[in-house]
Parts: C-alpha cells; structure tokens; sequence
C-alpha cells in the first residue's frame, strides 16, 4: 500500500494543504554544493538561450524556419527550468520546504504544458529537416513563416491538452494524510503514491497519455530522419553530405537525450523505483 491508502485505512482524512519537497534531503552536508551547481546549470540554461533568441531574433542571416524553431525551443528551454529551479534552489537554503496545494497544481501544470509541447516542437523540426533535405524545392513553399506558427500552437495545443489531462487525473483524487514529496518539484508519479485512494486507474492514465505524447512525435522523428539519411546516401557531393549532416546531429543528440529521460521517468510502467535515480535523471 502506498503512504496515502495506509492514510486512508487508519482513518486519517485530514486534507492536505501543502506538500513538502523532499528532494535531495538525504545529503544535508551536500546542500551548499549542490545549490552552487544548480545555479550554475540554471544561470547557463537561462543566459545561454536567452543570448541564442536574441541572435536568432535580431539576425537577418538567421531566419529560416529551421532558426525560428530553434529560438522556439530555447524559449521553452527558459519556460519548464524556470517552472522547478528558482523553487529548488530556494529549498537548498530554508528548511521550510513546503509549497502550497495550490502552487503544487500550478507547478505541475504548466511543467507538463511545456514539457509537451517541446516533444511536439521536436517533431516539427525533424519535419522541417526532412522538407529542406528531401523536398528542397517545394520547402520554400510549404515552410512559410505560417506554417511554423502554427505547427508551434499546435504543439502548444498539445501540450495544454495533455497539462489539463495528467493534472486533473492527479488532483481529482484525495490527500488526506502524508504530504512528503520525494522529489523536489511537484511530479505525477510521486504524488499519485500520496492519494489516499486505488491509483490503478490513474497510474493507466498517466502512462498512455505520456505514451501518446512521447511516441507520436517520435514516430514522426524516427521517419523524418530515416528518409533524411535516405536522401543524404544518395548525394554525390561529399560537401553536401557533411553540411546536411550537420544540421541534423545536435537535433538528434538533443531529441535522444529529451526522449530517453522522458520513457525513463513517465513511459515504463514501473510504480516507484529508485527515488534518487528519478531526481537524478529529471535533473
């Protein structure tokens, strides 16, 4: 049984009205170093995709489809590390690690909108690789600056979609005891293991909606980019092939790194693990 069914059938039904951020709490000598790391991948996250919108923006050489989703993708980079960190590196300094019932919800939701949506953001820019690559004479057509504007709202519509979904199915059921988060920002899978009711059902939910929204996009992503590498065998030029090569390898590495720690932390239908691996690995 889980903390809260244990909760449940002692009889405790007393609403929870803040959770405590446990993350990172069993190395209490670890907590001044691990803030200064912290910081410094957050101050590296934000400066760095910070400086690349405002290139990509203020650049005239930079305006290509490809460039736009790429300052998309920094912008949303920005939008879910800012969701967790600033909360984070605050608990590494307080003792007070609490947050609100309602800043939990909040936390929750507009991490899974941002989240979302940079899986369909993905996807997007591997169709756009693939219509530079495979169809060059019809992308200046077809990847017009509407197209881009909307395949974004799309992926946004995803992702307020699949936000409204996975925070509904976690907050419509009860807390009634313990409130001890084992992870340091407001996730699913731990604080389906504090309701104080039979989780089955929303355990079911959480891993095909996550399924959905991590395997469509990457079925567009493994597609696009098998008819990329189609095309690149079939150029003669040596030049042509390393330039198209070029444009496709930090996408990949970047969609292998967002996709494995996403099957990793919400696809495999595991209940609860290693809590310090599942830090770790949303770290």
């Amino acid at each position: 049984m889980t903390p809260g069914e244990l909760a449940l059938a002692s009889g405790n039904h007393t609403p929870v009205t803040k959770f405590i951020l446990q993350g990172f709490s069993n190395y209490p000598d670890l907590q001044e170093l691990l803030f200064g790391a912290i910081l410094l991948i957050y101050a590296i996250t934000v400066v760095g995709n910070l400086g690349m919108m405002a290139l990509i923006f203020t650049d005239s050489h930079l305006q290509s489809p490809m460039y736009f989703f790429l300052g998309v993708l920094s912008f949303l980079d920005i939008c879910y590390s800012s969701v967790v960190t600033p909360k984070l590196l605050v608990n590494f300094l307080v003792s007070d690690k609490s947050i609100s019932f309602e800043g939990c919800v909040v936390q929750l939701a507009f991490f899974v909108v941002h989240v979302t949506a940079e899986s369909f953001l993905l996807a997007s820019m591997a169709y756009d690789r693939f219509m530079a690559i495979c169809q060059p004479l019809h992308y200046g057509s077809i990847m017009t600056r509407g197209t881009c504007l909307l395949l974004i709202a799309a992926s946004y519509a995803f992702g307020g979609a699949n936000s409204a979904i996975q925070t509904g199915n976690v907050f419509a059921l009860p807390f009634c005891g313990p409130n001890q988060l084992t992870h340091y920002y407001c996730d699913v899978l731990p604080l389906l293991h504090l309701a104080c009711a039979n989780t089955a059902t929303a355990r079911v939910v959480l891993y095909v909606f996550s399924a959905l929204v991590t395997l469509l996009p990457a079925a567009v992503i493994l597609t696009s980019y098998c008819l990329v590498l189609v095309a690149i065998g079939r150029m003669r030029s040596v030049a042509g092939r390393e330039k198209a090569l070029s444009t496709c390898a930090s996408h990949f590495l970047a969609i292998a790194i967002f996709y494995g720690t996403v099957v990793f932390t919400y696809v495999q239908p595991h209940g609860s693990t290693n809590n310090t691996n599942g830090q770790v690995v949303s770290v």
